[in-house]
């Protein structure tokens, strides 16, 4: 008897084991993921081949798992782990194997003939001084010290600014395609850095709040600007930064100093984009739910590093759109390929009275200025004419109650 127990007891046993070592391996991948969700990276993957360069350096063949690699556009090319940079036009060839031959339209620094490896990027303008307009370098007080920023003065003088936000894993950098256009429009503008971007202060646990916190950097932006003389506002926001600046929009004290947001592939919900990153990577659907629920715990800070929960909910915009009171300007592609732009389809089916939406097909992630930089132009342009319009008459309005509350 005591040996048929024994025998039914060590399968038992075994699976116990096995088990225990299954939620071990589950809770390790969930953790893994969730902590890459939120920690910052430093480094950035180099997942273009350089194969061949023409002689004259006008031309790169290239392969390679690189987002827009064979998109239509004007990009940039950082290559041998970032020490060389160049500009990158349109493509010129594409063959069966993948392979994309582009021309060069310049090379910023480096040697392009002897790399071998290399990233394709969006931001295309890597310093202000490219853009041919006055600016200077300012301190922005933050909850940590102070972030730098760049500020482009208005052609004349004008209280209306924009304050233009980058994405997750980016820098200031990235905004850049935006000041000419707003410069013209008659704007002063702001590109802010903010907490764990490499140029702001680190927050305490060094982690990104997905815009949860970073929006605080950008209300201490607002309040540079109203100090400096601004009275309408407009965010402008890249990705993540979309996300911070809808956050701002809805929590800042300052709020109604802001008249509009513009945002370019923005988050709007971030568990449909994490979800699909995660189907992306192939995550097994368990570890997904497992990270989802990490972020969003109390309990499971110390595992993620976080000082407090996400509060993913909090951060959901289909669900707090009847709390956005401004115009929008909704720009995102369909084939995004890392922030899916259903989101921003719900948004603008939910507020269609605010939220004006110009849907792209092809142009990727925040590459939307890259691939068709006429249509993103004319859309913001467009856009700003009709707000100032507005802006105009509701300021015309006041005037003329001002003026009839005097007469009495």
């Amino acid at each position: 008897m005591g040996n048929r127990v024994g025998r039914i007891l060590v399968p038992f046993a075994i699976l116990a084991a096995v088990g225990a070592v299954a939620v071990t391996a589950y809770v390790a991948a969930a953790t893994m993921v969730a902590r890459t969700v939120v920690t910052p990276a430093r480094r950035r993957k180099q997942d273009v081949d350089i194969l061949s360069v023409a002689p004259d350096l006008s031309a790169v063949t290239v392969s390679g798992t690189a987002d827009a690699l064979a998109v239509p556009g004007r990009y940039g090319l950082w290559f041998s782990d970032d020490r060389g940079y160049a500009l990158l036009g349109d493509v010129i060839a594409e063959a069966e194997d993948g392979t994309v031959t582009r021309a060069v339209e310049s090379v910023r620094w480096g040697a392009l003939d002897e790399a071998r490896r290399g990233r394709l990027g969006g931001w295309f303008f890597t310093s202000p001084a490219e853009l041919g307009l006055p600016v200077e370098s300012v301190d922005i007080v933050v909850d940590d010290g102070t972030a730098p920023a760049w500020l482009f003065p208005a052609a004349e003088t004008s209280d209306r600014w924009a304050i233009h936000v980058h994405g997750r894993g980016a820098r200031r950098q990235e905004t850049l395609r935006a000041i000419p256009l707003f410069h013209e429009k008659g704007y002063t503008s702001l590109a802010i850095s903010y907490r764990n971007d490499g140029d702001a202060p680190d927050s305490a646990d060094h982690r990104y709040g997905l815009g949860a916190t970073e929006w605080h950097d950008v209300d201490a932006a607002i309040a540079y600007a109203l100090a400096s003389g601004a009275k309408d506002i407009l965010l402008v926001g890249w990705s993540m930064g979309g996300a911070i600046a809808l956050q701002t929009a809805v929590r800042s004290p300052r709020a109604d100093s802001i008249r509009g947001l513009v945002l370019d592939s923005p988050v709007i919900d971030w568990v449909e984009t994490l979800d699909f990153q995660a189907d992306e990577m192939r995550l097994p659907r368990p570890v997904t739910e497992g990270a989802l629920l990490l972020l969003d715990s109390a309990w499971a800070t110390s595992l993620v590093g976080q000082d407090a929960p996400i509060g993913l909910a909090g951060l959901d915009f289909t669900l707090r759109a009847h709390e956005l009171s401004v115009p929008v300007l909704l720009m995102h592609s369909d084939d995004d390929g890392y922030v899916p732009a259903g989101g921003s389809h719900r948004l603008a089916h939910l507020r269609p009275d605010i939220v004006t939406f110009v849907p792209f097909a092809q142009a990727k992630h925040t590459k939307l200025w890259n691939y068709d930089p006429v249509r993103w132009t004319n859309a913001i342009a467009d856009w700003l004419d009709e707000l100032s319009a507005d802006l105009g008459a509701v300021n015309d309005e006041d005037t003329s109650y001002s003026a009839r509350g005097e007469d009495r």
